[in-house]
């Protein structure tokens, strides 16, 4: 086996593991309670496993102008995926949607005045 064949092969299992991934993430956005809990299950599968997804076309594509591409589109997910997900998590605060605890009621100690003083 020629070194191609075996980048080839070790990337199409990392886009596997990606899309295993992406499916997790589309169950928890099904199955979580509340806005923030689905949050994280979006975020999660946004950079996990579109990350996993584009290393391995990386992998199978070798070094050309594509991977390159495909390195600058890694970078650009990973800076501004995480950006996104709090600035929506944000959003839905100032909103006043409460986190919910396990039992579905909302959290008391969710409370954005709190914190409104400057303390850390």
């Amino acid at each position: 086996m020629s070194a191609a064949e075996i980048a080839a092969i070790a990337g199409s299992v990392i886009v596997l593991l990606g899309t295993l991934f992406m499916i997790i993430g589309a169950l928890g956005m099904v199955r979580m309670p509340d806005v923030f809990t689905r949050l994280h299950a979006a975020s999660v599968s946004d950079t996990f496993g579109v990350g996993l997804i584009l290393v391995g076309l990386i992998l199978i594509g070798g070094l050309s102008l594509v991977s390159f591409k495909l390195a600058f589109l890694l970078a650009f997910l990973f800076l501004t995926g995480p950006v996104a997900t709090h600035a929506v998590a944000r959003a839905a605060l100032d909103a006043g949607v409460k986190p919910l605890d396990a039992e579905g009621a909302a959290l008391a100690a969710a409370n954005d005045d709190d914190d409104e003083g400057g303390s850390p």
